[in-house]
C-alpha cells in the first residue's frame, strides 16, 4: 500500500513539475525573442474618462517608437459619418511635439487593408491644410466636400515626438448645408513607446 501513494504521488510530483516547466519556458522564450509592436490599434484602450461621448476611430501607425519616422493614418470610415464633410478639423494635444507642416498631410480615398492586402491609398484628394500657429488644430478644407460613402484618411508623414505616451487627437466635421454647424466625430487614441 505504502507503495502504491509512493508511485502516486511520483506521478503528481512529475506531472506538475512538467507543467511547471512548461509553463515558465513560455517566459523564457518570450525574454530571449520579444514580440515586436505592428504599431496598430490595439485590442485594449485604457481611458480616465471612459463616457459615453467618446467615439474611437479607427487608425494606422507605421511606427509607434520615440524620434522615429511615422507615417500616420487618420481614418474615416462610412460608418463615422452621416454627412459630407465641407472641413475637417483635428484637434493635436499640447505634449505632442512634432514638426507638423501642410506639406507633410495628405487627404485621399483610402483602401482599408486586411489578412490579405494593405491600407494604402487609392486616390489622392485635393485640399488645402491651414495648421496653427500654437500646433493645436489642423484645418482640412477639401476642394470639393467629402461624400458620406466610402473610407477616407487624413495620411500625417512626421517624425514621432521625444516624449512617450498616450495622445488623443479630435476629429470635428462641418456639414455643408444653409448653416453649417460643426459636430464631433470621434478620437484617435495613439500611443508612442
Amino acid at each position: 500500500m505504502f507503495k502504491t501513494a509512493l508511485k502516486n504521488h511520483k506521478k503528481t510530483v512529475a506531472a506538475f513539475g512538467i507543467a511547471a516547466g512548461m509553463f515558465s519556458s513560455g517566459f523564457l522564450f518570450e525574454s530571449i525573442y520579444p514580440s515586436s509592436s505592428n504599431a496598430a490599434p490595439g485590442l485594449f484602450e485604457f481611458r480616465w474618462d471612459n463616457s459615453t461621448n467618446y467615439r474611437k476611430l479607427y487608425y494606422l501607425q507605421s511606427s509607434s517608437a520615440k524620434r522615429d519616422r511615422s507615417t500616420y493614418f487618420f481614418v474615416l470610415k462610412p460608418r463615422d459619418r452621416k454627412t459630407a464633410i465641407l472641413k475637417l478639423s483635428i484637434t493635436i494635444p499640447k505634449n505632442f511635439k512634432a514638426r507638423i507642416t501642410p506639406k507633410k498631410l495628405t487627404l485621399c480615398e483610402l483602401h482599408l487593408g486586411g489578412m490579405l492586402s494593405k491600407t494604402k491609398c487609392k486616390k489622392k484628394i485635393p485640399a488645402v491644410f491651414e495648421i496653427d500657429k500654437d500646433l493645436t488644430s489642423i484645418d482640412v478644407f477639401p476642394d470639393n466636400p467629402i461624400p458620406d460613402g466610402g473610407s477616407y484618411a487624413v495620411v500625417m508623414k512626421i517624425f514621432n515626438p521625444d516624449r512617450s505616451g498616450m495622445y488623443q487627437f479630435n476629429a470635428l466635421a462641418q456639414a455643408p448645408g444653409d448653416v453649417p454647424l460643426g459636430g464631433y466625430l470621434g478620437s484617435w487614441s495613439i500611443d508612442i513607446d
